[in-house]
């Protein structure tokens, strides 16, 4: 075939119609300019490096996706050390690798388990090995049987006084450790939580540091079993990753490998209090504030490459003799859009998160507690509620790419089967809502008992207020009121609690109505964790956000974000009288108008994540627009078409072509 002639680059045309200036927003999302450097410059580093290079991993079997994946690490691992790289531009390293593995788990949650739970002298001895790579680490504590239950789990660590030791045992098939990360096959120690006997007494689950591996020659220590669980959903996804699972046979560890930061056993086997174990709760902020943050790149990835594609692709109508761009159509907009609103928003409570670790950390160096319930159920319900709009979002985007974002090049398939986990570890989604539902049950009952909720559940201290407000929306236009906004959510949030919390009351039994009313409760709990994304964005818009056009974009986006969750809501909304319908059609109204307010704003709106397509991965959201010649490459370096005869075809294909019948059985 001759010279593949390039698709028209409509983005450049695009770019020119944006009205602000990208480059401060690129320094917005990336939360400043040191940020954004950092970012930058470890992006390209990465997008050059061709030993980093991801377009071949499409066509890998899982051996040789894991080696590939092992070869990248080292490959990283050398450049940080011969660039001498900090400790965040090693970070950001890792993250345009873009590969998922063990190296995740070993610096995400090996590392801040020590240095969350282990005392100052495990620390010493355990986290230089860690820092320096010379083990690497895994977290094992889900198994086969439990999951979110931690307090069910069935690993037992049974302390042998007379030789100083805990002995750790897998008594049952459910106990098997299953799924942690970097366990089947790279990992040589293990973070491993199990329940402690002591004297024949259950102690409740512990965390221990257990060798799995020699670092002589890897091979498994005595009494342990371990091996990957196999393959997973999606072709690569996080079949990179080397999941596992893990038996114990009466192994035995010294007592000191114990984390005992918060509990300590003495020699003589006395259960003693260390710290307290409220200090945990700022490892636990910063972990969930990463995965928020990680919601809104992984989101913002999907979002970018549906933006690029849509503005691109032609469908119907003329003009010109051209079709119409199909980010032109509403249908498009009202499903990309809102999208596009969810990833800034998200990206904003992030950085917010990111605050709050550190007012936590200060409030319980002072042994201040007495936020930590609220603080709990606030990072829970954010966790739950970004990873699963994202989850569902990647997906939309890969629909709003029609055909082509089924194939693996369109980069969506791959990044949705990655990400989906999400919804599920550090905690179920539903598990976590309830679990902010029975909190905003307590926050209720004490309403009069003259301790004012504070934090995330201020508003609930207003309740007289709020329940007898109404919305005083009177034209399209007063949508765009951050105060009508703000009452118009905690009206809803706080009538819908007040209701669940009177339906309970009907039970005679506490735990039997909180699992009747479990979807109320649900509804219930996301409603207050979108009431806290809204004001977080709506509060980064009373700040001085410099950059010529970018806060009244982000007020833009602000307003779809808002008025996207009513029109989605609308039950909830009209149920608790929080709004009208009159005034819920205004609200569509200027959900409309807003769409167009956005459009020529579009691709410049993820440009500004500054995304290189090395990071992307996708023929569709190439940054020069040329989708069209990349899917015909992409589709020629498929193995499928390195020959013209299909393989079989003279044994299968032959015979039935050559073989005579006299009438057609088809």
């Amino acid at each position: 075939m001759g010279e593949i002639v390039g698709a028209v680059d409509y983005l450049r045309e695009e770019r020119r119609s944006a009205k602000f200036d990208v480059k401060a927003m690129k320094i917005m999302w990336a939360g400043g300019k040191h940020e954004f450097e950092v970012a930058d410059r470890m992006a390209r580093l990465v997008a050059s490096d061709p030993e980093f290079k991801k377009d071949d991993r499409i066509h890998q079997g899982r051996r040789e996706l894991v080696k590939n994946t092992l070869r990248k690490v080292a490959h990283g691992w050398k450049r940080i050390n011969e660039l001498r790289l900090t400790d965040e531009e090693a970070a950001q390293l890792r993250i345009f690798v873009d590969e998922p593995c063990f190296i995740d788990l070993h610096t995400r949650m090996f590392i801040p388990a020590i240095e969350g739970q282990a005392t100052d002298e495990q620390q010493r001895k355990w986290l230089p090995l860690a820092y320096r790579m010379q083990i690497f680490g895994c977290y094992a504590q889900t198994e086969l049987g439990h999951g979110s239950n931690v307090q069910g789990l069935e690993t037992t660590a049974t302390f042998d006084h007379e030789t100083d030791e805990f002995v750790l045992h897998s008594p049952t098939l459910t106990s098997i450790k299953w799924w942690p990360g970097g366990l089947g096959k790279v990992s040589t120690h293990a973070i491993v939580y199990a329940r402690m006997i002591i004297h024949g007494q259950d102690h409740g689950v512990q965390g221990f540091i257990v060798q799995l591996r020699s670092l002589d020659d890897h091979e498994l220590l005595p009494g342990i079993t371990v091996g990957d669980i196999g393959m997973k959903f999606g072709n690569r996804a996080l079949n990179a990753m080397d999941n596992g699972f893990l038996l114990f046979d009466h192994v035995r560890i010294p007592r000191d490998q114990m984390l005992m930061r918060m509990v300590q056993v003495t020699r003589e086997g006395k259960v003693e209090s260390g710290v307290p174990r409220q200090l945990i709760y700022g490892t636990m902020v910063l972990v969930r504030q990463t995965i928020v943050y990680d919601a809104s790149r992984s989101l913002s990835r999907a979002v970018c490459i549906a933006t690029r594609y849509s503005a691109v692709r032609r469908q119907f109508g003329s003009e010109n003799g051209l079709e119409t761009q199909v980010i032109d159509y509403k249908t498009q907009q009202s499903r990309l859009f809102p999208l596009l609103a969810s990833a800034y928003a998200f990206r904003i409570v992030a950085g917010w998160l990111k605050w709050l670790y550190n007012d936590v950390n200060d409030q319980l160096q002072a042994k201040d507690f007495s936020r930590l319930p609220e603080i709990h159920a606030c990072t829970a319900g954010l966790k739950a509620l970004t990873t699963s709009v994202t989850a569902d979002g990647i997906e939309e985007c890969r629909k709003l790419c029609g055909g082509h974002g089924y194939l693996e090049s369109s980069g969506l398939p791959e990044l949705f089967a990655s990400y989906v986990p999400a919804c599920t570890f550090e905690g179920d989604n539903v598990v976590l809502l309830l679990q902010v539902a029975r909190f905003l049950m307590k926050t209720v009952l004490n309403l009069g008992s003259g301790k004012p909720p504070v934090g995330t559940i201020a508003y609930m201290g207003r309740v007289e207020h709020l329940t007898e407000s109404r919305c005083t929306v009177q034209k399209a236009e007063d949508w765009l009121n951050p105060d009508v906004v703000i009452e118009a959510f905690e009206a809803r949030s706080l009538r819908m609690s007040l209701a669940c919390a009177q339906n309970l009351s009907r039970f005679s039994n506490q735990d039997e109505g909180f699992l009747e009313l479990s979807a109320e409760l649900l509804g219930a709990a996301l409603a207050h964790c979108q009431l806290i994304v809204v004001s977080k964005f709506i509060e980064k818009l009373q700040e001085d956000i410099p950059g010529v056009g970018v806060k009244e974009q982000l007020q833009a986006l602000c307003s779809i974000y808002v008025l996207s969750i009513i029109n989605k809501h609308l039950g909830d909304f009209l149920a608790t009288g929080s709004i009208t319908p009159k005034q819920a059609s205004l609200a569509q109204d200027l959900l409309r108008s807003l769409f167009s307010k956005v459009r020529p704003n579009a691709v410049a709106l993820v440009d500004a994540f500054n995304y290189t397509d090395h990071f992307l991965g996708s023929a569709l959201g190439r940054y020069d627009g040329n989708v069209y010649p990349k899917l015909y490459e992409e589709a020629m370096k498929d193995p499928m078409n390195q020959t013209e005869v299909l393989d079989g075809y003279q044994e299968y294909i032959r015979p039935i072509l050559k073989h005579q019948r006299r009438e057609s059985r088809l």
